[in-house]
């Protein structure tokens, strides 16, 4: 009897546990998750229509403005000036750069000035007998007359029978063949035609020069010349002697170029046109990398903002009453990273940067720590 007893208090006691149980979960309530609304803060400027420089920017590589190519136009050996022919090597003006051996010229070109003033001194006595009133300039030309300097004019004949009596002697052709000689007897010298500096040199001394060797290249380092391409929509806005800003390639010193030249040439596969800008400065050197920004025009009622506000359909996002909201805009010019605006009205209030998953009606709010300030002001 006591077996049955607790037997019926266990059942009881189980069924009792699962009632309680289940009243239990059923009176358990579940709150809401309360959902917060995410308020983006965004950087903003008020629009102020001004008028924006339209820099074009360009690139290119220094080039001297004077250069001359040195070739040897006589054979020989090529002799030590007073300096080592040496890439690097600056010379003066007038100063020889190349000296090749020429004293077997200078033997074949001293006999010929020697036969041509025994020539002139063969016809003295002629003229003194027949031609006595021209014989005193020819005296003095022989007496001004040294084979250790340079050939000197002959003596102007003002007669018709003094020209066929020098001429049918032989004086002529043979003073005109000596002042050939004399000519090519200075192309065994090459003299600086600038002050500037040796850039290469192909020849030691000691080597044998050939007729038609380049020698080396000589540059003047006073000014230096940078060859851009620019597109052929500007070409006509750039003028001659406008002042460019030049930049290195570390973005660490800047240089005054001019524009110098424009070439009249549209580059058919570019649609480009060559411009040549002239700077100076002692530390530029030949090959130095440069960045041009030309100032082509002045666009007016418009602004410039970074090219990554510009979406697809040339739109923008605007702050209305902390609402963001998306405006048609007219782009006129891009750069690398700025793009000029038009038709954007006046004081309205532009996001001026990039806001990650905006949508025309998204809730914003300004940023305060940044101090308000107008474009293009």
């Amino acid at each position: 009897m006591r077996k049955l007893i607790l037997s019926i208090l266990g059942i009881l006691i189980i069924i009792a546990s699962f009632f309680l149980a289940q009243q239990i979960i059923n009176s358990k309530s579940r709150p809401k998750a309360k959902v917060e609304k995410v308020v983006k803060t965004v950087f903003t400027e008020t629009v102020a229509n001004g008028t924006v420089p339209i820099i074009v920017p360009a690139n290119g590589n220094l080039r001297a403005k004077r250069r001359v190519e040195l070739y040897a136009e006589v054979q020989g050996v090529f002799q030590r000036a007073n300096k080592l022919f040496k890439a690097g090597q600056p010379y003066s003006q007038g100063e020889t750069i190349i000296k090749i051996d020429a004293s077997e010229y200078y033997a074949s070109v001293q006999s010929s000035k020697s036969n041509l003033y025994n020539l002139i001194t063969s016809i003295m006595p002629d003229l003194r007998l027949d031609y006595p009133e021209v014989f005193p300039k020819w005296q003095a030309y022989l007496s001004g007359f040294d084979l250790d300097r340079t050939t000197p004019p002959l003596p102007e004949m003002t007669t018709e029978k003094e020209k066929f009596f020098i001429s049918g002697r032989g004086i002529l052709t043979n003073y005109y063949s000596v002042k050939n000689q004399e000519q090519r007897l200075k192309k065994y010298r090459i003299s600086a035609p600038f002050t500037g500096i040796l850039t290469e040199a192909l020849v030691t001394e000691g080597s044998l020069v050939r007729s038609g060797q380049k020698l080396g290249e000589f540059i003047n380092t006073d000014i230096y010349e940078l060859e851009v391409s620019i597109s052929k929509t500007y070409s006509d806005l750039l003028k001659i002697g406008e002042e460019v800003e030049l930049v290195n390639l570390d973005q660490n010193k800047t240089y005054k170029g001019v524009v110098a030249r424009i070439n009249g040439n549209v580059d058919q596969a570019t649609q480009t046109i060559k411009a040549y800008i002239d700077v100076r400065n002692k530390d530029l050197k030949e090959g130095m990398y440069l960045e041009a920004n030309l100032n082509a025009k002045q666009e007016s009622d418009a602004i410039e903002i970074d090219r990554s506000l510009l979406l697809e359909n040339n739109q923008i996002f605007v702050v209305k009453d902390s609402v963001l909201d998306l405006i048609d805009v007219k782009p006129v010019y891009f750069s690398n990273k700025k793009v000029v605006l038009k038709e954007v009205p006046e004081g309205t209030t532009i996001v001026t940067r990039p806001v990650v998953g905006a949508y025309a009606g998204m809730l914003v709010k300004k940023y305060k720590g940044e101090t308000a300030k107008n474009i293009n002001q």
